[in-house]
């Protein structure tokens, strides 16, 4: 990023900062904070937004970047910050401060981006905050808990004109690249059908029981922009994504990376229709999100896109617990990981391209932290050089749209009609009411 640039964005944030109005949630902070936003020297700082599983991977793998500093780490859990705060300076070799309340980090000046990897509650009111505060965002999937929040968060990087890097990390893995770039080029014909998946092995969460909050946990930053509920024992931490009110299921937990890459295979946008088919079946316990789930996209281009999920039973799809595979009027190609295979009408095997990396995709806080360096450098070369975006929030959001969409389907029973410019159902009122939710009083994100 050029100085002229630069001053461009500062002048641009806090212009825009001077007009923005967030509920009088983001306390203490005004224009002239924003007067060294970059700072002087090259290295991009972060604040880490929810540190405990995930977060705590990615913090390490910011911290490992030399021409990057973890500057704070903020989360709910003390003893989460505690953890992180301990690795990151075995990393970078200077300490992070703990700021718990993400929104008092981004009033430091110095402070260029904010990481969210907290519940998916948070990702859009949070990511919509740091960017009216003048911040950079690395967002974690999915881009928002719900429709309405995506298309804010999409017009929030549009008014303030920052960079928001999405985490589908494998838009940057070279060999899902190249796995694109060929189906593009024509090597399996004209692909029509993408096929994803995502298999695991879950545990029963069992029926929680209310109990005091444990004095470790601010629940009530933790709830955030949700209503308040009380605090029950099988919720902190990552049961959350099992229940509506907080999650958004298997669907955009793990089914926006692989729908990410098909609609990208594809060069599709926004569906015609969608329906979906589903249920918690394995266990009875508290989970409200289906635990097996089967949802089906169609695309004015003559193209389609089904996404299985299975939580509770573990068995492969083409030999891998996640994937994605095109089908072709000439043949198939499947990609596993970051490597792919090419098959022809006969299923011989015409071409393989295998990963030198280890990848755990079951592994729920870091799979491949050697890939997503690729993925993060790409993030911080926006800000400091302005290059263009692997998974900037505009295609991040349409990703996870898709799999709103299905869980809207799923939980109205009804097949969608959906507008193929905009994404939005067509006369349908019934599945309306769950493309926004309601907001805890003085938290609801405001651009």
């Amino acid at each position: 990023m050029t100085n002229n640039s630069r001053r461009g964005f500062i002048k641009t944030a806090m212009k825009g900062a001077a007009v923005a109005s967030v509920g009088g949630i983001l306390p203490s902070f005004s224009a002239r904070s924003y007067a060294a936003i970059i700072g002087a020297n090259e290295r991009v700082r972060v604040a880490m937004m929810g540190v405990n599983s995930r977060g705590l991977a990615l913090a390490n793998s910011f911290a490992g970047l030399p021409d990057c500093e973890v500057m704070f780490v903020c989360d709910v859990d003390s003893r989460a910050a505690a953890k992180c705060i301990d690795s990151v300076t075995q990393r970078q070799h200077r300490k992070p401060e703990a700021r718990p309340d993400f929104r008092k980090a981004l009033e430091d000046k110095h402070l260029d981006a904010l990481v969210v990897a907290a519940p998916d509650h948070w990702h859009a009111p949070a990511a919509i905050l740091a960017s009216s505060a003048g911040k950079h965002v690395y967002l974690e999937k999915p881009a928002s808990h719900n429709p309405q929040e995506g298309e804010w968060l999409v017009a929030a990087s549009a008014k303030y004109k920052n960079v928001i890097q999405m985490g589908n990390q494998r838009r940057s893995w070279p060999n899902v690249a190249a796995a694109i770039n060929e189906l593009r080029a024509g090597a399996i014909g004209r692909p029509y059908f993408a096929k994803g998946w995502y298999t695991n092995n879950r545990p029963s969460i069992g029926k929680g029981k209310e109990v005091p909050v444990p004095a470790w946990l601010d629940y009530e930053l933790w709830q955030g922009p949700a209503p308040r509920r009380a605090f029950q024992d099988n919720l902190v931490h990552y049961n959350w994504h099992w229940f509506w009110h907080w999650g958004t299921g298997e669907a955009l937990n793990n089914g926006t990376h692989m729908m990410d890459l098909a609609r990208w295979g594809l060069d599709v946008d926004y569906p015609t229709s969608v329906s979906s088919i589903g249920g918690r079946y394995r266990y009875q316990d508290d989970w409200q999100t289906p635990d097996t789930q089967v949802i089906t996209l169609d695309f004015n281009n003559n193209t389609s896109i089904v996404w299985e999920g299975r939580s509770c039973n573990g068995r492969t799809v083409e030999g891998t617990s996640v994937g994605v595979m095109f089908y072709g009027d000439n043949g198939s190609l499947v990609i596993d990981g970051n490597s792919y295979r090419v098959y022809d009408l006969q299923n011989k095997l015409t071409k393989e391209v295998k990963n030198e990396t280890v990848i755990d995709a079951r592994n729920l806080n870091n799979p491949s932290e050697a890939l997503d360096h690729i993925h993060i450098q790409n993030f911080l070369d926006g800000i400091r050089k302005g290059a263009i975006l692997r998974a900037d929030i505009t295609s991040g959001h349409k990703s996870t749209l898709l799999c709103q969409l299905g869980n809207i389907a799923l939980r109205s029973g009804d097949t969608l009609h959906v507008d193929p410019a905009k994404g939005h159902i067509l006369n349908n009122n019934n599945a309306q009411q769950y493309w926004a939710r309601e907001y805890q009083p003085g938290w609801k994100p405001v651009v």
